[in-house]
């Protein structure tokens, strides 16, 4: 039976995004939207478990199902996760994703809406009304999936919710690495575990001793990921004493929100945190590499620098020209950009 998307009332809705922490920042625009649109609905989230810290506290998610791969270590026991996933009774399932462990839920939900965009042809059975993605920015794309259902993409950004509690901790963390009243703080995310994707040590340092020259006042908090330790530690030996705030380990996925949004600015690499700067309100300068524009917020307050070589954006992981889009960027322009939004 085909279902009048103009009058369609879901009375429970089930969104698909199980990765990345970045992309899962970026469908809450989406979720606010949907939230919008069927205010009396419920609406769940089937996402990874490392990605649901930044889901926490949203108002428009009555549930999360976290995918803990962990705990499903064979078939059988797998399939009938996604079996109690998917027969909780959806009238709307939201696939943004389309990877296998989507697809399982999305089969077996029988919901009479099945959403996404236009997937390849041998699994398009699986999907009941499917659209193109808008090009632009990411966020955006990813929500022009709902225009069937009449929603449309007006300036949302995506958000993060922190808690007071959670404020405060990371103002006493940032005082405990030694931050003091009147110092400016930008947090700096320099890793990448894609090698097109990171600019090198050497360059971060260089502009951290620029900014520092021109302002005094800037302190730096380096960011960093699982198995990213060696990276922060060549980055702090080529940095001027007392410019960077060490943590003594590494943050949690809310404790680095809450400590990006006490920044001024955040600048570094197409990566998770930018993406989390400007769902607490941060501005942001990103450093592209293989990766195009389509990542930044359309506002003036977040804005990226690229080299400009033919060849960018390749969004490839591997470069035949030894990463001369990042290792050709020098510090001063990116330097000159950041003291221009730190003005604003």
């Amino acid at each position: 039976m085909t279902v009048d998307l103009a009058t369609f009332a879901p009375r429970r809705i089930l969104v698909c995004q199980l990765r990345q922490i970045g992309d899962v920042v970026l469908t809450t625009p989406a979720l606010e939207l949907l939230r919008r649109r069927y205010p009396d609905a419920e609406l769940h989230m089937f996402t990874e478990k490392k990605c649901t810290p930044v889901l926490e506290h949203n108002p428009h998610i009555d549930k999360i199902w976290a995918l803990d791969k962990k705990k499903l270590d064979n078939l059988p026991r797998e399939v009938a996760w996604y079996w109690h996933v998917a027969r909780t009774g959806y009238d709307l399932v939201v696939d943004f994703q389309q990877l296998p462990r989507c697809r399982w839920v999305v089969a077996f939900s029988g919901a009479p809406v099945r959403l996404s965009y236009t997937p390849p042809w041998y699994t398009r059975l699986l999907y009941t009304h499917s659209t193109d993605m808008l090009d632009g920015y990411s966020a955006m794309s990813k929500a022009s999936v709902l225009r069937p259902l009449g929603i449309h993409w007006n300036g949302e950004r995506p958000h993060l919710w922190l808690t007071d509690e959670e404020r405060a901790a990371a103002r006493a963390l940032l005082a405990a690495t030694g931050l003091q009243p009147g110092q400016r703080l930008i947090s700096l995310d320099p890793t990448h575990r894609q090698i097109t994707r990171r600019w090198p040590a050497e360059r971060y340092a260089e502009l951290i001793r620029l900014l520092h020259g021109r302002d005094e006042s800037l302190r730096f908090l380096p960011l960093w990921g699982p198995g990213e330790e060696k990276d922060i530690a060549e980055l702090a030996s080529r940095c001027p004493s007392g410019t960077l705030l060490m943590p003594s380990r590494m943050l949690s996925l809310r404790e680095m929100a809450a400590c990006i949004a006490e920044a001024d600015l955040h600048i570094g690499n197409c990566s998770a945190p930018r993406h989390i700067a400007v769902a607490v309100g941060t501005p942001t300068l990103t450093v592209l590499g293989a990766t195009s524009g389509a990542w930044t917020f359309p506002a003036p307050e977040h804005a990226h620098i690229a080299l400009g070589l033919p060849c960018q954006p390749c969004n490839k992981n591997h470069c035949p020209h030894n990463q001369r889009c990042l290792t050709e960027l020098r510090a001063e322009p990116v330097a000159e950009k950041a003291l221009e939004m730190l003005k604003k």
